[in-house]
């Protein structure tokens, strides 16, 4: 199906048990509207802000020009979002003692909601809306069941503020931190006429935010030429509509991002963080670094001095020994040196910014490229060798749209596929594929949800053939793959084959959990089994770093001794990749 596979690699990831979650109802069909932040609104706060940052995401990509003009903040902020959102709902499936099965305590997930932003926080405005997250959910721990929540509501939302301007080295006006600081004050004015209730303080904050977003393009010289609001605050005002309609039960209207950006950016922006997208050598640094560090409050402090001055943006979130370090330099590797000083460092993200990327010298475009995400060294080197520019992912590290953007970019072609192979990047592939066609390029991205579909697309591509048949046929030949992959547990939990315990081996058929089983061949065999079942022509076997040869060669003379007809590729998928994934064609 596709070129020889490379040699195999080492060390496997262990997947989440559990990915499918139960669905959320409407909180309308399971209680009456709330009088106070309890777990359940938190949940479906959580729930209802990822829905509306994805409804959002491509208005406010578009509408970003500052601190860069990389139009992926509505992405990162629907990221980090959806990454609370995953923690929310781990902690209402973990059964916790000593209160009912599923029903956490108001700390527990307003500490997970913090936790999960904090860990997949993305870009500059996803880092401070980690930070907003964990400020309100500080206050609200101090008195998780308190007998007046519209007081501790509107403090909290204070809190938040304050703690997102100490997070950034140089806090700069007309940004999410203005949005955030109006919401909170219009909150406390609220709570102190007294006898209100949480609902009423939470429409206050965002009635306050609406205003002080409408304000910003005064504020900010850069937003007032592009003639746009502020694309963090808007976000930050989503966030804040999906809190009311929590505690409401009704959507506030978010003001129309109709007409924006209706004039073309003008000259080089050069105020606080960062600078407008320009081509000019001095427009601002052309790196963006993200790592999670572990490391003590005293390192950290030494951290800020010496990254401050390495560049700018620099945003620090977190505490109590785990933080996320955000911040705009030319050399990134001093970057990520200083945090191995301070501590230790990992999920590092560097991001080059299209501008600096149009900085090189020109080259002569290709008509056409492939540009494809992978994990495992084992499936880069083998799309490689299919023509691929390949785009790393390792677990719980999703590249960011600008890296989609910058990958597209290097394959330097008038013509882009674009493979994700991963249903989680629809949304970052999405504002990648605009931006690039934004700069001129044409650019069709496949829905590909696994690696297998990707690799049975560029078995069919036919980088000589017409551009729209060339799609037409590779998306076809990545529909008509099914995909499995194999992971082992973490914990207890319920799927949709029943309940898994920690260690069992789960097989997921087109992303949902079908077999659990006890060993990787019998639970692969079970796979293979309901998967040819319904036909099949080629089975495609990517073998992660720990798995046996042996594996392979049981699976293949399994194929063979029930399906004659049916043909066996094996390939290694290196580190980072899954256990096994397997591709029916």
């Amino acid at each position: 199906m596709a070129p020889p596979a490379p040699a195999p690699a080492a060390s496997p990831p262990s997947l989440r048990c559990g990915a499918d979650q139960p669905t959320r109802r409407r909180r309308s069909e399971e209680r009456p509207v709330p009088h106070a932040l309890d777990a359940d609104v938190v949940r479906e706060w959580t729930a209802l802000a990822l829905v509306a940052l994805g409804r959002a995401r491509g208005e406010i990509d578009a509408i970003n020009v500052y601190p860069v003009a990389d139009a992926d903040t509505g992405t990162n902020l629907y990221l980090t979002l959806e990454s609370a959102a995953a923690a929310v709902e781990a902690v209402f499936s973990a059964q916790q003692a000593p209160r009912a099965p599923g029903v956490p305590s108001p700390e527990e997930a307003v500490g997970a909601l913090a936790h999960g932003a904090l860990i997949g926080a993305r870009g500059n405005s996803g880092t401070i809306l980690a930070q907003l997250l964990r400020g309100m959910a500080e206050e609200l721990a101090v008195e998780p069941e308190s007998p007046d929540p519209a007081p501790q509501l509107a403090r909290a939302l204070s809190r938040a503020a304050k703690s997102a301007y100490r997070a950034v080295a140089h806090p700069v006006e007309g940004t999410v931190l203005t949005v955030a600081r109006a919401a909170a004050r219009a909150a406390e004015a609220e709570a102190s006429a007294g006898a209100v209730t949480p609902a009423q303080v939470a429409r206050a904050a965002f009635d306050g935010a609406e205003e002080a977003l409408a304000q910003t393009p005064s504020q900010l010289a850069v937003l007032g030429r592009a003639n746009v609001v502020d694309a963090g605050g808007y976000g930050l005002l989503a966030v804040l509509g999906a809190l009311v309609e929590a505690l409401t039960g009704q959507p506030p209207q978010l003001p129309s991002l109709a007409g924006a950006r209706t004039r073309p950016l003008r000259e080089p922006e050069s105020e606080g963080c960062g600078t407008q997208e320009t081509t000019e050598p001095d427009g601002g640094p052309a790196f963006e670094v993200i790592y999670l560090l572990e490391a003590a409050d005293e390192a950290v402090d030494r951290l800020r001095n010496r990254l401050d001055d390495l560049g700018d943006c620099l945003v620090i979130v977190g505490g109590d020994g785990l933080w996320n370090v955000h911040v705009h330099v030319d050399d990134p590797g001093a970057a990520v040196e200083a945090g191995i000083e301070a501590g230790r460092p990992h999920r590092i993200r560097i991001t080059h910014f299209g501008a600096a990327a149009r900085l090189r010298p020109p080259a002569e475009r290709v008509q056409r490229a492939v540009v494809a995400v992978v994990r495992g060294e084992g499936l880069s080197s083998l799309c490689r060798e299919a023509g691929a520019t390949t785009v790393p992912a390792r677990p719980g590290e999703q590249p960011a749209s600008g890296e989609l953007v910058d990958a597209i970019r290097r394959a330097h072609a008038r013509e882009v596929v674009l493979l994700p192979n991963d249903p989680e990047l629809r949304h970052a592939a999405a504002a990648a594929a605009e931006q690039a066609r934004s700069e001129g390029i044409r650019v069709a991205l496949i829905p590909t949800r696994s690696a297998v579909q990707g690799l049975a697309a560029l078995a069919v591509h036919d980088p000589e053939g017409n551009f729209d048949e060339d799609v037409v046929t590779m998306t076809a030949a990545a529909g008509a793959t099914r995909y499995a992959e194999l992971a082992v547990a973490e914990h207890r939990s319920f799927t949709s084959a029943g309940i898994c315990q920690a260690g069992d081996v789960l097989g997921l058929i087109d992303g949902d959990v079908a077999v659990i089983g006890a060993g990787l061949a019998s639970t692969a065999e079970a796979v293979l089994s309901r998967m040819l079942g319904s036909g099949g022509e080629l089975v495609t076997l990517v073998l992660g770093p720990q798995a046996p040869q042996s594996l392979a060669e049981r699976l293949e003379r399994y194929v063979r001794a029930g399906h004659l007809a049916v043909d066996t590729v094996t390939y290694r998928g290196g580190p980072h990749s899954a256990p096994l994934l397997i591709g029916v064609e």
